[in-house]
């Protein structure tokens, strides 16, 4: 028996595991502190009402035997697909419901996709940007390249005609910078794409934030696209299913002349059982005209937050980006040119905790992300604290 020893490159503890840590041990030494948590991007309201109706008609189907259901579709019943389908035909974009696979999540489809590729692939990847595309790839054993994310670009690397990969990663909005790709920006990374024969992995799972015309909001906005890229998207931010667990990927029939999808059928049918029935009648509700409405409020309180973040940094003269289009809000550190020491300074002296930039890739040092995904009264009082201990 072998291992794999690929693990033995992997940074030794996650990102958000050491976070975790790190606040844990701070609150078990100094119990009476109040602490106000803008790190991990977590949501914090319920769910929709419409959702929970849903699911609560689900959960009396499955107890009654003309309405039991056992194992579903791999793929995801029919009813949500449709649902998602309509979705984004509401926003001009023609997908095919057996385009679109329902997961539990876009981080595992993220990472499950790989297996499609051969290990020969070379990946690029941004950098700073979420720790999963990197993790999975040298889990793999891949070769790595990185496009070069910096305030000089606004957060947005366009392709380099002299750097050749097979696998092309892109969140837009951006985690964690919050920056955002217009249709334009987007059009070149398609054209890179189908140019050198690569496939673009699309994370667009913050698109429910973009509210800025001309802003992307999913790769197929784009002309040529279908040839060429797989998007991710998941119901956890725009929905607050990060503890339900529900997600999905859509894979064009174009794509690799119809052999990506199915393989992915494939690998699915083989290695997933599918998202709970219960779930999915959950996520459908999501796109119902009540469902819209509910979540809207959700996401207004959110940007509500976002707005006071960057307000109070606009008041600090921080330089920042993000807010507008994206729950997330990307400071540098002032100050500071270590994101650890930072992290730590905040913690200790105003008992806030925000997730330090160098986690997310070396171009990350000296930055700072906090969320707008907490609680109004919380993001508040998270504001008063910042203002008086960065304002001194």
């Amino acid at each position: 028996m072998k291992l794999n020893g690929n693990y033995k490159n992997l940074e030794e503890s996650y990102l958000f595991s050491t976070i975790a840590h790190k606040v844990n041990a701070y609150a078990q030494a100094h119990p009476q502190a109040n602490i106000l948590r803008l790190g991990i991007g977590d949501v914090t309201l319920p769910l929709a009402p419409a959702v929970i109706a849903a699911m609560q008609q689900a959960v009396t189907e499955m107890g009654k035997k003309e309405t039991f259901r056992g194992y579903g579709p791999e793929q995801g019943y029919a009813f949500l697909r449709e649902s998602i389908q309509s979705y984004y035909a509401r926003r001009g974009v023609s997908l095919a419901a057996d385009e679109i696979f329902i997961s539990d999540g876009a981080k595992s489809d993220l990472g499950n996709i790989l297996d499609l590729f051969d290990v020969e692939n070379t990946v690029l990847i941004p950098d700073p940007v979420y720790p999963v595309y990197v993790d999975t790839n040298v889990m793999a054993g891949r070769r790595i390249v990185f496009a070069d994310a910096t305030a000089e670009n606004g957060f947005l690397p366009m392709p380099d005609e002299g750097v050749k990969a097979d696998i092309v990663y892109i969140c837009s909005p951006n985690n964690p910078t919050g920056a955002a790709y217009s249709r334009g920006q987007l059009a070149a990374w398609v054209e890179y794409a189908r140019k050198n024969g690569a496939v673009i992995l699309y994370d667009a799972a913050y698109e429910c934030f973009v509210c800025e015309e001309g802003l992307a909001r999913s790769i197929y906005e784009v002309e040529g696209a279908e040839e060429c890229a797989v998007e991710f998207c998941s119901f956890s931010k725009i929905a607050g299913f990060t503890g339900t667990r529900c997600g999905y990927t859509v894979v064009p029939n174009a794509l690799a002349g119809g052999a990506l999808n199915k393989m992915w059928l494939r690998r699915q049918t083989t290695k997933f059982n599918g998202v709970p029935y219960i779930v999915q009648r959950g996520a459908a509700a999501v796109f119902t005209p009540e469902g819209e409405k509910q979540i809207a409020e959700n996401l207004a309180v959110y940007r509500r937050n976002a707005k006071r973040l960057s307000d109070c940094l606009d008041g600090l003269g921080i330089r920042y980006t993000g807010g507008k289009n994206s729950p997330y809000v990307w400071l540098r550190c002032p100050g500071f040119d270590d994101s650890w020491k930072f992290f730590d300074f905040l913690l200790e002296e105003a008992n806030v905790v925000g997730t330090p930039g160098c986690g997310f890739g070396k171009n990350g040092q000296g930055y700072f992300r906090l969320t707008a995904l907490g609680g109004e009264d919380a993001t508040a009082e998270a504001v008063e604290r910042l203002k008086k201990l960065l304002g001194k």
